[in-house]
C-alpha cells in the first residue's frame, strides 16, 4: 500500500530511530542480473561456491523473503523510484515498454540533491533515449549500457554520459574496475554507487577457466554457463569489497546487494516453484543483504516479508535525506526499524506482483499477492509460504474467504496501478543537443506485413526481417524535440543475390530515398560464447546513407517502405539513424 503520511512526515523530517551517523553514510548498492535466490552456495546450491557473496550475508542482516519483480525493466523502476512499476509506466522488457516516465523521481536524484556524489555502473534499462537515460535520471556518472541485455562481454565499447567508451577485458572485471576508481575517487564524500552487473544474463560469455569446472562436473551448458559467470561475479565482489575496506569506508558505507528476478533458467532454486518470468516464487523471491558495519547486527535473519519498493524509504531515512518536494506517493515503507532490531510487533502488509500478459499488455494477471502468511497467484491458488515455499499445496478449496479477500486486494490495486500505467509506449524523442544522434532501433518499431523480428519476441538487438514484399513496412513513432535538420541512414543486411531495392523513408511530409548496392556479408561475427547464441548473434551491418532532411517540431510516424525490389527480399533492417 501507498506510504502513510505520518511516515512521510518522519522521512520528510530526516528523523531517524537510531543515532546519528559521524558523517552522511555512502550508499553501495549491488545489483546482479538473473541471479536467482538458489544460486549461492549460501542457500544450498550443490554446484557453486559464492564464499565472497556469502560472507557479505554473514557480515550483516538477511532477508529470508525479498520479493522483487519478475523481469528487468520492472524491478529496476521500482527499486530506484519506491514505487510499483505500473505506476512509473514501465510494464516490460523491450519496445519501449521499459521506457520510466520523466515524472518519476529516482535514488540517485535524490542523493545527489543532498549532496552525494552519484554513478551508475552497468545495466540502465529504464529507457534508451535522451531525457530518459541514466545521465539525466540524477546520476553523475554512467559507465555501461542502456538496453535490456548487451551483446559482446569482452572488449565491448560501453558509453560514459553518451559517449563511446571502449574497454579491454571481461565485462564484469571491467565495471568492478570501474567501480573501484569510483570509490577512490570519491572517499573523501559521501557517495552513492549503484552497480548493476549484467551477469549471469545471456548471452552466455564467459572466460573458459570459469566455464570448465562446472562443465566437467557434467552439467548441461546452459546450467554451467550461468554458475561460471556468477563465479566470476563472486570474485569480483570479493575484489571490490576488500578495496573498500582497504580505503577505510567500510564502517561508512551501507552495501546493498540483491538480483533482479529468478533465474534465466531450470536449475536449483532451493525448492522455490518457477524463474525468471513467473509469479510464483521461484521468480520473484531473490536474496537480499544489507551490510553495515557497527550498525546493523552481523548475521541476523529477517523473516518478515519485504519489497524492491522498501528499499527506497529505507536508504533515505538510513542515511538522514529527506524526501524531495513534490515526492509522487511511495508504495514502499522503510525497513529502519526491522534493520535495527528496534521494532515493534511489525504489521503484516500486502505485496504485489504484476507480469505483462503475452496477449493483452492491459490484462489483470498474471499477478500475485501476499502477505506474510499466503500467496495467491493469478486469483485463484492460494498457498501458505511459510509451511510450503515450494507452492506444492493450494488451498484455494479449503480456503475460499482468503481467495476472496484477497483477490478482491490485487484487483483493487490493479484498478488504479493499471490505468496508471497507461499500458502507453511513448513517442521516441529525436533532436535534443545533449544528444544529438538518435537511433531508432528495430525493436522499437511498429512493423507491418510480413516483418518480423528475428529473434521472435523483439528484445534488445533483434533486427526486423521477413521483407518479402512491397506492402510490408515499418514506423516508429518520433517526438521532433524542436525543428532540426537529420543526417539520416539506414543499417541493414542484404546478400549479393538481393541488392537493388529502393527504398523510402518518410515523415511529417517529407521523404529521402535510397537504393541499397552494396552487399554485406551473410555470416554471423565471431563470438566468445561458450556456446552457440541462436536468437541474437552479431552481423555485418551495412550502413545506406540517404540524405538530410529538416523536420519541424512535433510527433510524428517516421515510415520506411519499399518502391522496388528485384530479389527474393528487399533487406533486413538493423536501425534509423538521425543526427543533427
Amino acid at each position: 500500500m501507498p506510504l502513510l503520511r505520518r511516515d512521510f512526515l518522519r522521512l520528510a523530517a530526516g528523523a531517524l530511530s537510531f543515532a546519528p551517523a559521524r558523517r552522511p553514510p555512502n550508499v553501495l548498492l549491488i545489483l546482479t542480473d538473473d541471479q536467482g535466490y538458489g544460486d549461492l552456495s549460501l542457500h544450498g546450491n550443490p554446484h557453486l561456491r559464492t564464499p565472497n557473496i556469502d560472507q557479505l550475508a554473514r557480515q550483516g542482516l538477511q532477508f529470508t523473503r525479498f520479493y522483487v519483480s519478475p523481469v528487468c525493466a520492472p524491478t529496476r523502476a521500482s527499486l530506484l523510484t519506491g514505487r510499483y512499476h505500473l505506476r512509473c509506466g514501465v510494464w516490460g522488457v523491450t519496445h519501449g515498454k521499459e521506457t520510466m516516465r520523466l515524472e518519476e523521481t529516482t535514488l540517485a536524484q535524490v542523493f545527489r540533491g543532498a549532496g552525494y556524489r552519484t554513478a551508475l555502473i552497468g545495466k540502465w534499462h529504464l529507457g534508451e533515449h535522451y531525457p530518459y537515460v541514466p545521465h539525466a535520471r540524477g546520476f553523475d556518472t554512467f559507465i555501461g549500457f542502456r538496453t535490456g541485455h548487451w551483446m559482446n562481454y569482452f572488449d565491448s565499447t560501453l558509453e560514459l554520459n553518451g559517449k563511446p567508451y571502449p574497454t579491454r577485458g571481461y565485462i564484469t572485471d571491467v565495471f568492478t574496475d570501474e567501480a573501484i576508481r569510483f570509490l577512490e575517487a570519491n572517499r573523501a564524500r559521501p557517495f552513492f554507487l549503484y552497480l548493476a552487473y549484467n551477469a549471469p544474463h545471456s548471452p552466455f560469455q564467459v572466460p573458459e577457466r570459469y566455464f570448465r569446472p562446472f562443465k566437467d562436473q557434467g552439467l548441461a551448458d546452459q546450467v554451467a554457463a550461468p554458475y561460471a559467470m556468477l563465479a566470476n561475479l563472486d570474485e569480483n565482489l570479493g575484489r571490490l569489497l576488500a578495496r573498500l575496506e582497504q580505503l577505510g569506508l567500510a564502517r561508512d558505507t551501507i552495501v546493498i546487494f540483491l538480483t533482479d528476478n529468478g533465474p534465466n533458467g531450470q536449475r536449483f532454486n532451493a525448492g522455490l516453484r518457477a524463474a525468471k518470468g513467473s509469479v510464483y516464487e521461484g521468480g520473484v523471491r531473490v536474496p537480499c543483504f544489507l551490510r553495515w558495519p557497527g550498525r546493523f547486527d552481523a548475521g541476523r535473519r529477517l523473516d518478515q516479508i519485504a519489497a524492491h519498493i522498501d528499499l527506497y524509504p529505507t536508504l533515505l531515512e538510513l542515511c538522514g535525506v529527506p524526501l524531495p518536494a513534490g515526492q509522487l506517493p511511495l508504495d514502499g515503507q522503510s525497513l529502519v526499524p526491522l534493520l535495527t532490531g528496534q521494532a515493534p510487533p511489525w504489521p503484516d502488509r500486502m505485496l504485489f506482483t504484476h507480469r505483462e500478459p503475452e496477449r493483452n499488455p492491459s490484462g489483470t494477471y498474471p499477478g500475485a499477492v501476499r502477505t506474510q502468511r499466503f500467496n495467491l497467484v493469478n486469483g485463484k491458488e492460494l498457498y501458505e509460504i511459510p509451511v510450503d515455499p515450494g507452492e506444492q499445496h493450494d488451498l484455494s478449496a479449503k480456503s475460499p474467504g482468503k481467495v476472496k479477500e484477497l483477490r478482491a486486494a490485487y484487483e483493487a490495486w490493479y484498478a488504479v496501478a493499471g490505468p496508471q500505467c497507461g499500458f502507453t509506449r511513448w513517442p521516441i524523442p529525436v533532436g535534443y543537443a545533449e544528444e544529438p544522434r538518435s537511433v531508432l532501433h528495430a525493436p522499437q518499431s511498429y512493423p507491418h506485413g510480413n516483418l518480423r523480428f528475428h529473434g521472435g519476441p523483439g528484445y534488445a538487438h533483434d533486427w526486423l526481417t521477413g521483407w518479402t514484399s512491397l506492402e510490408d513496412w515499418a514506423e516508429w513513432d518520433i517526438d521532433v524535440v524542436r525543428p532540426s535538420t537529420f543526417e539520416v541512414s539506414l543499417r541493414y543486411l542484404c546478400p549479393a543475390s538481393d541488392l537493388g531495392a529502393k527504398v523510402r523513408l518518410t515523415v511529417a511530409g517529407r521523404s529521402l530515398d535510397g537504393v541499397i548496392r552494396e552487399a554485406t556479408p551473410m555470416e554471423r561475427k565471431p563470438s566468445r560464447a561458450v556456446f552457440p547464441e541462436e536468437n541474437y548473434p552479431e552481423m555485418h551491418w551495412g550502413t545506406l546513407p540517404l540524405g538530410r532532411l529538416a523536420l519541424p517540431a512535433g510527433r510524428a510516424r517516421l515510415e520506411v517502405r519499399a518502391l522496388s525490389k528485384p530479389g527474393a527480399t528487399v533487406m533486413d533492417l538493423k536501425e534509423v539513424c538521425l543526427w543533427i
